[in-house]
């Protein structure tokens, strides 16, 4: 048994995320994950082939090493990387070798730069950025990593750009090689006299000298990646798309070899040449590749465009001076200067300075968020006229947009269940495909006419070409990629792939009342003054007596008052009588504040507004009457106010086909109140957390599947017990974290937005797949010649590898419509 290195490339972390490099098709895939599910300690791995990574789920610790030789023992590779620390306490350049010698014992490490002027380390290869700090701190030094997450994401768009320039580069050397030997052959069947001008010209047996030369050169060259990959999977018993392409044009080129060099060999009346078949469906291979690929490019666009958001330099006050820095060298507590029209460089609270900062980015409503000093910024939004100065409160890959980012790569890796089902089905799809075709071979062989050897190889080649499963492949992921970066656009962050396929099938939708369809917080809601008194006077005085209240009802009417623009005049003499009210002094009047109660304490008659506070009473206000001397000159209601979205928010869902059941702890009689003005079906009222679970696992019981908004720490439970948890992105951390979507705006509208891009993302799944499967399936009886018999016709193997290539562009085609997905006009924000 070997000895482990002294810095072995083992994690703790509970999930590994390796890129693949190499797969085509969905066979691919079931290689990758069946290779690293045999690494012990592995729990669970999921393959995304549009995405091109794999997710690890460890049971127990790992090396990460081990991971990589089992995806390279497959045929594919995990790419390397590179990763920037910041290394601290060098002081000579014997520390550079100490540290440069220990980064590169690490396995998997390829290349280490150690730069003492700068105090960087540039590592490249495939170890973990955990692994490699532990090397530099073992040598003595600490260190730390910089976010470089736009670095490496724009490496791998250069490593895109650079394969999709390959492929074409691939296409065109292939087409111009294929051209004349389509036009020699095929030409020869269709042009009237063509075969004879070739014969009279050339010579038949020079035109296949000359169709064996170049189509040789398609396959040795620009064709290679097919044999290169296709027959080692072959021999190890895991065949994939490369394979059927492979056998198929290699079964082709070669009876035309033995047809063109040694006729003698085949039976009478079966020498010919089929050099244009394995040269085109070579080309036509290459094209559906290219297309895939540019297709593939764009389905990660909602990502570039998130990580275009992030500034890269930061104005930072150092000293008494200001330094622009790169953004990833920003550390926590830095003050950081944001001049008007600039992207906020990092998350960070303002210390000074007064501006609007338009946060559509981060919660899709488009009117800008006025800040002032004390309030929260985050990076990437941008901020308007003013200028500000903030403390740095989070950086690099702890900023908001960073952890969007990240949850939205990790959704569009995720595996739905009905992704699970087509995986299942191509594990013994291309077995399947090669065992039709050798029985379609052997059919025509026997049962077929003359010449039966030629009819046998045309079609068991055509049912290879036609079946490759690259559509298949593709169906799921792509849509999943487009649609969850399609729904971060619009403020929807699905933290979970899952949640795409459970929230079209919600039945009922239950939702918190606190913050989620209230504002949150208590506002005046009503203020009527009686007769023969001004209103933003008596507003003013009764603001003067409920400034010496820290009581929440006090709150809201002084801040009801300072955001009308009033001044809150002086008082003296200031009571309080607990429970009932208080009184003041204000501008030489007696101004009294209280329930009905306190009113009648004082000899002052409510009945003139009887109708009034009846009405507050049945919207779950409670009425506070406010007297001047020993008059009654108001009477005010403070509640927390329903959020001007939600009504049609409800209706939405109510038009959708949806129950909407509201669970609060609040009382009854409030919540009755605003489940009668808003429609709501059902009240769950009176609920600690623990209640709001049970209330969630009955409406479960009762409508079937069961969504549930929340945003509050004691919704958590609820949001985890509920089939598909959506929290508000307003609401608190705690929340979210255990919501299985985060809808990053308070407008709750949003919700039905999320359930038809949920049913409009599976439909394009479904048709995908019926693409893929049906599609496939049918075409291979017709390539096996089935309709030969009735009316005579049989699938050319260039129309077969033709129609293969088009299937995935089509699937990938599809996929992209959602990026243009737009709600329903009743939901429309």
């Amino acid at each position: 048994m070997n000895k482990p290195n002294k810095h072995q490339d083992v994690t703790d972390n509970a999930t590994i995320d390796l890129p693949i490099e190499g797969m085509t098709c969905a066979s691919c895939v079931g290689r990758v994950e069946a290779a690293l599910a045999k690494v012990e300690g592995v729990r669970d791995v999921a393959v995304n082939l549009a995405t091109e990574r794999a997710t690890v789920q460890l049971a127990n610790p790992v090396d990460r090493m081990a991971l990589v030789q089992a995806v390279e023992k497959t045929g594919f590779g995990v790419p390397a990387e590179t990763t920037e620390l910041v290394v601290e306490g060098m002081t000579r350049a014997s520390c550079v070798g100490r540290i440069e010698r220990a980064l590169k014992a690490i396995p998997g490490v390829q290349e280490a730069n150690v730069n003492l002027a700068t105090e960087h380390a540039v590592i490249r290869g495939t170890a973990a950025a955990d692994v490699l700090i532990k090397a530099v701190t073992d040598s003595g030094f600490s260190a730390r990593i910089i976010d470089t997450a736009a670095q490496i994401n724009d490496e791998l768009a250069d490593k895109k750009d650079a394969e999709r320039a390959l492929l074409k580069r691939d296409l065109i050397l292939a087409s111009v090689l294929a051209l004349p030997v389509f036009i020699i052959e095929m030409g020869s069947h269709v042009v009237p006299g063509m075969r004879a001008w070739v014969a009279n010209t050339i010579g038949m047996q020079q035109s296949w000298y000359l169709q064996f030369i170049l189509t040789a050169l398609v396959m040795l060259f620009p064709g290679r990646v097919f044999y290169a990959k296709g027959f080692p999977a072959l021999l190890q018993r895991a065949p994939d798309m490369n394979s059927l392409v492979a056998v198929g044009t290699a079964a082709a080129f070669g009876y035309s070899v033995i047809a063109t060099f040694a006729p003698d060999l085949l039976p009478a009346g079966t020498v010919n040449v089929y050099y244009e078949a394995a040269a085109v469906i070579v080309v036509l291979i290459l094209l559906g590749r290219f297309l895939e690929a540019r297709a593939k490019g764009r389905t990660s666009e909602a990502i570039k465009r998130l990580i275009g958001l992030q500034a890269k330099v930061a104005h930072v006050v150092r000293g008494n001076e200001v330094v622009d820095i790169p953004v990833s060298e920003v550390t926590l507590g830095d003050h950081v200067e944001v001049r008007p029209g600039e992207r906020v460089p990092v998350d960070g609270e303002v210390t000074e300075g007064r501006s609007f900062v338009d946060e559509s980015m981060i919660t899709g409503e488009p009117v800008p968020v006025e800040k002032t000093v004390g309030n929260e910024v985050v990076g990437g939004t941008v901020n308007q006229r003013g200028a500000l100065t903030l403390r740095a409160t989070a950086v690099g890959g702890q900023t908001m947009l960073a952890q969007i980012i990240r949850l939205v790569e990790q959704a569009q890796g995720s595996k739905l269940s009905i992704q699970a089902m087509v995986d299942k089905v191509t594990l013994w799809f291309v077995p399947a495909v090669m065992l039709a075709a050798a029985i379609t071979f052997l059919v025509w062989l026997i049962f077929g006419p003359a010449p039966a050897l030629t009819f046998a190889l045309v079609n068991a080649v055509a049912v290879l070409i036609i079946a490759c499963p690259c559509a298949m492949g593709l169906a799921t992921p792509t849509s999943i990629m487009v649609g969850i970066g399609r729904g971060a656009e619009m403020g929807i962050l699905f933290r979970k792939g899952e949640a795409l396929q459970l929230l079209k099938d919600a039945q009922v939708v239950a939702v918190d009342k606190t913050g989620t369809l209230t504002e949150g917080r208590p506002a005046l809601t009503d203020l009527e003054v009686a007769a023969g008194f001004e209103r933003n006077k008596v507003l003013a005085q009764i603001a003067a007596v409920e400034s010496r209240s820290e009581h929440p009802i006090a709150r809201a009417i002084v801040e009801a008052a300072t955001q009308e623009g009033m001044a809150v005049p002086a008082l003296t003499e200031f009571e309080s009588v607990t429970g009932r009210g208080a009184w003041a002094m204000v501008e030489d009047a007696r101004v009294a504040v209280g329930s009905d109660h306190y009113m009648h304490e004082l000899g002052i008659a409510v009945t003139d507004f009887a109708e009034v506070a009846e009405r507050l009473g049945s919207e779950g206000k409670t009425p506070i009457y406010a007297a001047i001397g020993k008059q009654l000159a108001a009477i005010v209601a403070v509640a927390d106010p329903i959020k001007p979205n939600t009504p049609a928010a409800i209706e939405a869902l109510h038009q959708l086909g949806l129950k909407v059941a509201m669970i609060t702890g609040d009382n009854t009689r409030t919540a009755q109140a605003i489940a009668s003005q808003l429609g709501i079906d059902e009240v769950v009222a009176e609920v600690l957390p623990e209640g709001k679970v049970a209330a969630v696992q009955r409406l479960k019981t009762t409508y079937g599947r069961i969504a549930f908004i929340g945003d509050g720490i004691n919704d958590a439970p609820a949001l985890a017990a509920a089939d598909v948890g959506l929290a508000i992105g307003t609401g608190t951390d705690i929340a979210m974290e255990s919501a299985d979507v985060v809808l990053m705006s308070g407008n709750l509208q949003v919700v039905p937005n999320a359930i038809a891009l949920s049913k409009a993302t599976i439909t394009n799944i479904r048709q995908n797949l019926f693409w893929a499967f049906a599609y496939n399936t049918a075409l291979i009886p017709l390539a096996a010649g089935v309709l030969y018999p009735s009316l005579g016709l049989l699938l050319s193997p260039v129309f077969a590898a033709g129609a293969m290539a088009m299937s995935s562009v089509f699937v990938l085609g599809n996929a992209l419509r959602l990026r243009r997905f737009q709600p329903p006009s009743l939901f429309a924000t």
